[in-house]
């Protein structure tokens, strides 16, 4: 017989942040939606994998990175403080000058984006660097996903969402003198990895000597230590992606409501 259908979407259910804080999920790891897979009949959370000693944030021993080209600075797009936390502290432990650029006209109601624009910039002001506010163009991010609104996420309306969120850093890098531009995006791991890099190098192809650093976040326990930072930093917790879409994806069982 064919699988059941997906569990209707619904707005915020007070279970969903319960269950979420239980299991120490944060940011972006709060996207429900992502956390079930079926079982049978009925749909199931997954876990998080427990880190290895060695890998979690008191014990980890950072390597140092390097930027590619030996470039000395870097534009770092970021989408939220709960998914730049372990990046900005890799880079600072690093020495690598960073500049971070909030500029992300999906994130809806506008009190929402506030919230995390401001998170984002705390963070940045502890850290010590620069924290650029881009334009909060929702209207022209509308008319960018027009007639894929209905696209299923990690579809064709994400693709479009990265890429004008990347060429416009890009156009910033190219305006303000840096070579290279990298995103938080990646980190986690229910992301695409491959969609979001091959919208980075395509919006650095539009601009002359602009690259994009589309190094691996997560590996070496980087998810798991961005849980642990967004905890340790008391971030705020988003329940969803950040467009009306995925808020509208929410997506929770009677059965696991009655749990």
């Amino acid at each position: 017989p064919p699988p059941p259908p997906p569990p209707p979407p619904i707005f915020f259910y007070k279970l969903t942040r319960a269950y979420a804080i239980l299991s120490g999920l944060v940011g972006s790891e709060m996207c429900i939606r992502d956390r079930l897979v079926q079982s049978g009949k009925r749909w199931l959370f997954r876990t998080c994998p427990d880190l290895g000693d060695k890998l979690k944030l008191e014990n980890y021993i950072r390597p140092k990175l390097q930027l590619p080209n030996n470039e000395d600075k870097l534009l770092l797009h970021s989408c939220c403080a709960p998914c730049s936390g372990e990046i900005i502290e890799g880079l600072a432990a690093s020495k690598i000058k960073t500049t971070v650029y909030f500029y992300n006209p999906n994130i809806q109601p506008v009190d929402e984006y506030e919230i995390r624009k401001d998170e984002n910039r705390r963070f940045c002001e502890d850290v010590g660097f620069d924290c650029i506010d881009g334009d909060y163009e929702k209207d022209k991010w509308f008319e960018r996903i027009k007639g894929l609104e209905d696209e299923p996420e990690r579809g064709e309306r994400c693709t479009k969402c990265f890429d004008m969120r990347f060429e416009r850093s890009a156009l910033y890098a190219y305006e303000n003198d840096f070579s290279i531009y990298a995103t938080t995006l990646g980190i986690s791991r229910w992301k695409d990895m491959d969609q979001i890099n091959q919208s980075g190098h395509r919006s650095a192809s539009r601009y002359k000597n602009i690259s994009f650093w589309d190094f691996n976040w997560r590996k070496y326990g980087g998810s798991s230590r961005m849980i642990e930072i967004s905890k340790r930093e008391h971030f705020y917790q988003q329940e969803y992606c950040g467009c009306v879409y995925s808020l509208s994806c929410l997506l929770y069982t009677s059965d696991a409501a009655d749990e």
